[in-house]
């Protein structure tokens, strides 16, 4: 059975999304006719617009933006932290109708790797008499309905993950912190990358709350504010670098 590592890919995104979000912001306020307002978004830039009304706080303009990523190799451990977040669209690998047969795919911690080849060793070993028992349970249920409580949590999914740039921000804003559990930190690492990517206006000042502020954790902080503020500046200035 392989080991196997985290990917993600965005597929899909609202496009035109600081148009759409100008629209709905806009829609609240004016007056006169749909026709011109639609004119009058589609002819003129509106990244300071969105800007501005982002920094006053409304935030529900968002909504109408989602962005949707596939994600793979990742384990159940993960998947049941991220189906906490509630706001958002999931299409799951199913352990019902997908069997394992022939062997499954299996997360590897890093504090396991970090005992050394010996550690990995047994580790993967566990997972094979995991798959041998999962095996004969399937012989003798004659179904992966039932077989399937027999393995681990380590046990690689895939999905398909739909969410809109406000839940997406509040995602960040909890999962990138030094104190989220480690694989969907680095899920939501690289989440973000591809959304800053995609959309550096909305997503300048995503992740975790010390970026904005003082740590919300209080007594519970990490202690390294100054680490994470200076590690984002050092990414936007290799994104601005790489855009010359």
């Amino acid at each position: 059975m392989p080991q196997v590592k985290q990917r993600v890919e965005l597929v899909r995104c609202t496009e035109n999304g600081e148009a759409l979000m100008a629209l709905a912001a806009k829609l609240c306020y004016a007056g006169g006719d749909v026709a011109s307002l639609l004119k009058r978004i589609e002819t003129n830039d509106q990244r300071e617009f969105v800007s501005k009304i982002l920094k006053m706080g409304h935030e529900s303009v968002m909504e109408h933006i989602s962005f949707t990523f596939l994600i793979e190799g990742v384990s159940r451990t993960l998947l049941a932290q991220l189906t906490r977040h509630r706001i958002a669209s999931f299409s799951v690998q199913s352990q019902r109708y997908v069997s394992y047969e022939k062997g499954f795919g299996f997360i590897v911690p890093p504090s396991v790797e970090a005992l050394g080849e010996e550690a990995v060793q047994e580790y993967t070993a566990q997972m094979d008499r995991m798959l041998q028992w999962y095996r004969t349970w399937q012989t003798k249920l004659g179904n992966n309905e039932d077989a399937r409580f027999v393995l681990p949590n380590a046990c690689e999914t895939r999905l398909l993950m739909t969410m809109n740039v406000r839940e997406l921000k509040h995602f960040l804003q909890l999962r990138m912190c030094n104190r989220a559990q480690w694989e969907i930190r680095e899920l939501a690492a690289t989440i973000f990358a591809l959304c800053y990517t995609q959309a550096p206006e909305l997503f300048a000042d995503a992740g975790p709350g010390c970026l904005r502020g003082p740590c919300p954790e209080g007594e519970k902080s990490c202690g390294q504010m100054n680490a994470v503020r200076m590690e984002r500046e050092e990414f936007i200035a290799a994104h601005e670098q790489s855009n010359l």
